[in-house]
């Protein structure tokens, strides 16, 4: 696996690759089937621009995200795009047996042959609930010793390689490299490199101590970002994958053409969040009716340290600010992410952002 695959190309005045998580938004008063079009329009803009890659993201039992089945997501945006990488930030590996995983990303690496990432979290994606339900059991076992285990056979059914004796020796993930070692077999030996994301220091030491890329969702765990990156690259050993350490973190980032307006769709944005970590997520409510609700103190207080974390306001300013945030953490890489009501003004912040650094153009 070439590193290549991973390490982006900084484009135009980018202080380095910039690239796309969708979360698939769906606002009140649209449908799944909107936010899914909007995600189309939006992936074959990335492509054109010069944007690095674009991942969606694993969420569960969530009215305003639309992105349960990244798979099934994937292979749509891979019908429709040609060229940009396509991956999942990330499949929640606990909710899945590691062969299911193994067997989906294989066929969209058949699919998109060079194109995709397998990016893996550890979190539910979801309430304790959900997840319940995703795994048949009522028992959660999410601690630290078992998601070792489900990585090692995950890359073990990727790379068909389960030693001599073992139980699943004689279980192939299809597609994947035992088709082109069976009798006139041509299969590309090929599979998408893995990635691990994290929110805290578990996924930063495990990914140092397997040489392999690591993201950091940095728009809704800023106080861990720098701690998290620091223990990374400490903890990184070389590797068949990487040399040296590639971390890129998810940054939450709103372009308008008006700072108000920005202003307005961060405390929705906000809104969203309270009622979500409130146990009532409902679809993404519009600057309006975010101005209608009457925000507690303790309310308020959210809002203001969320939408503090959010690189808002005009194209400048949100250059500005990825910029200064670029500096701060060393990231090598910077994936976006814009939360807005409407896909037409998410679209619209990834127009202003790549004019402002002079990407090229479609």
């Amino acid at each position: 696996m070439s590193a290549d695959e991973i390490r982006g190309t900084t484009r135009g005045t980018a202080p380095v690759p910039l690239s796309v998580l969708d979360l698939v938004t769906v606002g009140a008063g649209r449908t799944a089937t909107d936010a899914l079009r909007t995600s189309v329009e939006l992936s074959r803009f990335a492509e054109a621009r010069g944007f690095h890659r674009y991942w969606v993201a694993e969420h569960h039992s969530m009215p305003g995200v639309a992105s349960s089945s990244p798979a099934v997501i994937l292979a749509h945006l891979a019908a429709h795009t040609d060229r940009i990488r396509l991956g999942s930030g990330g499949v929640m590996l606990p909710n899945h047996a590691p062969l299911v995983i193994a067997e989906q990303f294989g066929t969209l690496e058949a699919m998109a042959p060079g194109r995709i990432d397998l990016g893996l979290g550890r979190a539910p994606g979801t309430d304790g609930a959900t997840a319940a339900a995703l795994r048949r059991t009522d028992t959660l076992n999410e601690g630290a010793d078992d998601f070792p285990q489900q990585l090692a056979e995950l890359t073990r059914f990727l790379d068909d390689d389960f030693p001599d004796g073992h139980p699943y020796g004689r279980i192939h993930a299809i597609p994947g490299p035992v088709q082109g070692s069976s009798p006139g077999g041509v299969q590309s030996p090929h599979r998408p490199p893995i990635w691990l994301l994290g929110s805290s220091g578990f996924s930063a030491r495990l990914a140092g101590l397997l040489g392999l890329p690591f993201a950091f969702a940095h728009h809704f765990s800023a106080q861990n970002t720098i701690p998290a990156l620091d223990l990374y690259r400490q903890t990184f050993r070389p590797s068949a994958v990487l040399d040296e350490p590639y971390a890129l973190i998810g940054v939450s980032a709103l372009a308008t053409d008006d700072e108000r307006e920005a202003r307005r769709q961060v405390r929705a944005t906000a809104l969203n969040m309270i009622r979500l970590r409130t146990g009532r997520p409902g679809l993404f409510p519009d600057p309006e009716e975010a101005e209608r609700h009457e925000f507690g103190p303790m309310e308020e207080e959210f809002v203001a340290s969320w939408s503090a974390n959010i690189v808002h306001g005009t194209a400048d300013e949100v250059r500005t600010g990825l910029d200064e945030l670029h500096k701060r953490t060393g990231a090598d890489e910077l994936m976006l992410t814009s939360h807005a009501h409407r896909g037409e003004l998410r679209l619209r912040s990834y127009e202003l952002i790549a004019d402002a650094y002079g990407l090229p153009a479609a």
